[in-house]
């Protein structure tokens, strides 16, 4: 900012100085006052104040009592800053209680003094507290029905400021609140009690804000009373009711949020009422309607038919903000229903040459997810054209989408990897160039056909790479997948190039890369040249490289090459998340001897890379297409887009880790060995029962470990002795499992209300039986003893009782871990001749194609592979699936479905497996 040599008398008031604000605050002792001196200081104040500075109590104090004495001056602007300053001084200073008086005259002014009731309201209800409440309480209910809408919307707006301290005698107030938002006053934005004199302009005006004000006071004070929040969402939707479109928008979140909470009794309803608000006349009433719609769970073609009309008649709104909004929520619903978006591409289609930018990059990124294969090239010609015009944060976005594409659609890797390697030469910052390796990254792992040219393409970006990051990412890759191609030599010269012409970090990066061509190398020309090169690294001025370089040599010269080709390969690694988990509890360890002892990586399971893989790439298509959700038990929820998709592996693997850790320290658990694998949570009873019940099912070696999780719902009784009689029957495939020990439970002692607790029950599996299903029914067993009023105690004797609850499965997908595979058809064909299983049923409980991938991945348990995991035709469709089971054996899947309108979701589910008895009970685990 600069200043002339007019404005030098303004330029103090920008460049203010705590300590300097503070002495020039005998300016409000002086006599006469002065109002324009007054207001300057106060200024500079609210400018220390909304800029982060704080005033230490004393000061804060002494400005706050000397503010105070502005009251009785007549300036109205004045007096409106006097207000504002005592509002957010009343935070740091000390005994502000005391000028309670002296604005509570303001509160009840009338004539003149209307100019600052609104702005009296807000200050007094900020330098209360909680004991003093009631003594304003009849003010403040005067001033919500008050006929100004400016005053009634300060008294609204600052009721809910009360509500944390006196909750008790807000909710007095609902009377007056529904009279405020049953009224048609107009006016009453924030700012128009702030405004003074031009008050009354405001209260002629056509806001209704007064009504957004009264109904989401109304939601505050009925929040945990849901039938009375569903008699005011359907009181106020009535047509008329609510004349301010900010008041309609919240009741559709209302609304959307009663039928998400309670999707069996008022889903209905309230998606009745979210269709209707779909026909405003309000725009931001029909957009807000419309993104609830798409953001409901389970969301049927019926449902939301509808609100895509709605959008797609947006999209050719002459309004650009209208566009925008629509393509909006169109690319994001894209994600989750590809097919229901799919009738607007003709429309979207148009707006890809839009003037503006970001509505041309929504528009290309939502043809990109509705798309089918056919129309992937046209597609990326017209990415083509207007890439190098928008800015790296759309890029981003672009290039995300199309890393999506190439999962979902292997076959087009080539148009792809063209268009990928292309913007790469082009400018642009990190996170740009950085989304675009990860993209080649994918291709790279996840379709194999790509790999030679893909690394051809990273070898010559690396030779004018100017983030040091991507360089030594691209080394490491080019070591792990370098040796495993027909001509590994062709990638040395890259590497060892970067070590004559790099920095330390990116030399050190090359120096292991290069190792991992010569060690375990059969070829002796190339382990003497690899040799050779890193000789040459010895003499390197930078102790990383050379400590890299000599670690190296020795490891070529081990005559055991098995053993240092796993060490360099690293086909086997931490499970990071739950090494992540278990470093950040050490490092924040509550004691100072939490560091003595050292890190233990023994309780950190070691993956594969092929589990690795798999759960990296069902994260990146849970990002980008949240409704390919991670496999679960408990049922489908509603799909969480962004991050938290992504972070679904992440949490399954620490509740694994949380599972490990509880199950150690239990002193009958501690010889059976490594955890091998969790199940989901299996919910046993309703939420709303008197107790409700869920359970886990653990794998180890020789045992299984059910894990009840009870609560008691009863606030008047206690449960001793809690138990669970859980008895395996008959098998899924037709054999007794009479195999399992009878259950040993350990129970739980005693369980109050609302407070949760475990029962374990134990069963040794059959000796010799890698594999065994069943059924176990479960008893709830218990004494209940109710509490004594009086002492708040359970008496002395009880009564025993039982409580059934539902039955639990043990299938074959419980011993399955999904893993990934580049070649679906070799592993197939390898697994010829194997232990196999085939059953062709219907799928009664899915409704399309799509639907039945979901289900068959989440009740088999395993990878989907080649993209199957997305749908392209409603009528057929193939998925192949791979993963391991827990005793190290390949398991694989190819499940043939289709659909017609009459008879549902026909399957063919085949599985073959390496293991003897395994294929026949992962079938059987198909409902």
């Amino acid at each position: 900012m600069s200043f002339n040599k007019k404005d030098e008398d303004d330029a103090g008031i920008v460049k203010v100085d705590r300590t300097s604000v503070f002495q020039e605050a005998r300016v409000f002792n002086t006599s006469p006052i002065s109002p324009r001196k007054c207001r300057i200081l106060l200024t500079k104040i609210a400018l220390l104040l909304f800029t982060g500075e704080s005033f230490p109590t004393n000061e804060a104090t002494s400005l706050f009592f000397g503010i105070s004495k502005l009251f009785q001056n007549k300036d109205a602007s004045l007096r409106q800053m006097v207000y504002l300053i005592i509002k957010e001084l009343s935070k740091e200073a000390e005994d502000v209680i005391m000028v309670t008086s002296s604005i509570m005259k303001d509160t009840a002014a009338v004539g003149t003094g209307e100019l600052y009731r609104a702005n009296a309201i807000r200050a007094l209800c900020r330098i209360i507290d909680a004991s003093t409440v009631g003594a304003i309480e009849r003010n403040i209910k005067t001033a919500i029905v008050d006929k100004n809408p400016s005053v009634s919307s300060a008294a609204l707006v600052s009721s809910y400021h009360l509500l944390p301290i006196a909750r008790d005698i807000v909710r007095r107030w609902q009377s007056e609140t529904q009279e405020a938002a049953s009224s048609n006053k107009s006016g009453g934005s924030l700012m128009s009690g702030f405004m003074g004199q031009h008050a009354h302009m405001a209260a002629t005006s056509t806001n209704y804000m007064t009504q957004y004000h009264a109904i989401g006071l109304l939601y505050q004070m009925r929040s945990h009373d849901r039938m009375a929040l569903v008699k005011m969402v359907q009181q106020y939707s009535a047509a008329g009711v609510v004349k301010s479109p900010a008041a309609r928008v919240m009741l559709v979140r209302l609304a959307a949020k009663l039928a998400e909470d309670e999707p069996s009794g008022l889903r209905k309803p309230m998606m009745k009422l979210l269709d209707d608000w779909l026909r405003d006349k309000s725009e931001m009433v029909n957009f807000e309607a419309a993104k609830a719609i798409c953001s409901m769970p389970d969301l049927t073609d019926a449902e939301v038919g509808q609100a895509i009309h709605v959008l797609q008649l947006f999209l050719t709104s002459p309004r650009a903000v209208t566009k925008f909004a629509a393509i909006r929520i169109l690319h994001q619903f894209a994600s989750f229903k590809p097919d229901a978006v799919r009738q607007c591409n003709p429309d979207i289609e148009a707006l890809i040459s839009n003037t503006n930018r970001s509505i041309a990059t929504f528009a290309i990124t939502t043809l990109l997810k509705t798309g089918n294969e056919a129309s992937v090239d046209r597609l990326m010609k017209q990415i083509s054209t207007f890439m190098s015009d928008i800015t790296d944060e759309f890029k981003v976005t672009v290039v995300e989408a199309i890393r999506t594409l190439c999962l979902k659609f292997p076959s087009k890797q080539a148009g792809m990897l063209q268009f990928l390697s292309g913007v790469l030469r082009d400018e642009g910052g990190y996170e740009f160039k950085r989304s675009v390796v990860e993209s080649i990254f994918d291709l790279i792992k996840f379709v194999p056909e790509s790999k030679e040219d893909a690394l051809a393409h990273l070898c010559e970006f690396i030779e004018d790479c100017e983030f040091t990051k991507l360089a030594v990412r691209i080394l490491h890759l080019l070591g792990l997948e370098g040796p495993r191609t027909a001509q590994p030599t062709k990638y040395i010269r890259y590497i060892y190039n970067r070590v004559v012409l790099e920095n330390a970090i990116v030399r050190a990066a090359a120096v292991t890369a290069l190792a991992k061509f010569g060690v375990g190398q059969k070829d002796p020309d190339v382990k003497s040249s690899v040799e050779v090169l890193l000789r040459r690294c010895l003499d390197d001025m930078d102790d990383e490289v050379r400590d890299r370089a000599a670690l190296n040599l020795r490891l070529m010269k081990d005559k055991d090459d098995e053993e240092v080709g796993k060490f360099v390969r690293n086909d086997s690694m931490f499970s990071l998340p739950i090494l992540e988990d278990q470093l950040a509890h050490y490092v924040n360890g509550s004691s100072a001897e939490a560091f003595a002892k050292p890190f233990d990586f023994s309780n950190v399971p070691v993956v594969t890379r092929e589990q690795s893989l798999a759960e990296d790439r069902t994260k990146k298509l849970t990002t980008a297409t949240p409704t390919l959700k991670a496999p679960t038990i408990s049922g489908p929820k509603k799909a969480e887009a962004g991050a938290a998709a992504a972070d679904a592996a992440r949490d399954s693997a620490a509740a694994s880790q949380k599972y490990a850790q509880a199950l150690a320290a239990i002193p009958e658990f501690k010889d059976f060995g490594p955890l091998l694998k969790s199940s989901g949570v299996v919910e046993l009873t309703e939420s709303e029962t008197e107790y409700v019940v869920s359970a886990v099912k653990h794998l180890f070696r020789g045992h299984i470990v059910l894990q009840f999780d009870v609560k008691n719902t009863i606030a008047d009784y206690v449960l001793t002795d809690v138990g669970v009689v859980s008895t395996p029957s008959a098998g899924e495939d037709g054999e007794e499992a009479s195999g399992l020990d009878d259950g040993f439970f350990i129970p739980i002692p005693a369980l109050k209300a609302e407070e949760p607790g475990t029962v374990y029950v134990y069963f040794q599996r059959p000796a010799g039986e890698t594999f065994t299903a069943a059924s176990f029914t479960n008893v709830l067993k218990f004494t209940i003893k109710e509490i004594d009023p009086t002492t708040n105690e359970p008496e002395e004797s009880g009564y025993e009782d039982e409580y059934q609850v539902e039955d639990l499965e043990l299938t074959g997908a419980d011993y399955i871990l999904p893993a990934f595979a580049g070649n679906f058809s070799s592993i197939w064909e390898s697994l010829d001749g194997a232990d196999e299983a085939e059953e062709t049923l219907q799928l009664s409980a899915a409704r399309s194609i799509q639907e039945a991938v979901e289900l068959l991945v989440k009740q088999l348990a395993m990878q989907p592979l080649e993209g199957t995991e997305v749908s392209l035709s409603t009528s057929t469709h193939a998925l192949k699936l791979f993963g391991r089971s827990v005793a190290g054996g390949k398991v694989a899947g190819n499940v043939r479905m289709a659909y017609s309108a009459k008879s549902g979701v026909t399957v063919k589910v085949e599985v073959r497996s390496e293991e003897e008895g395994l294929a026949a009970l992962v079938v059987g685990a198909v409902a």
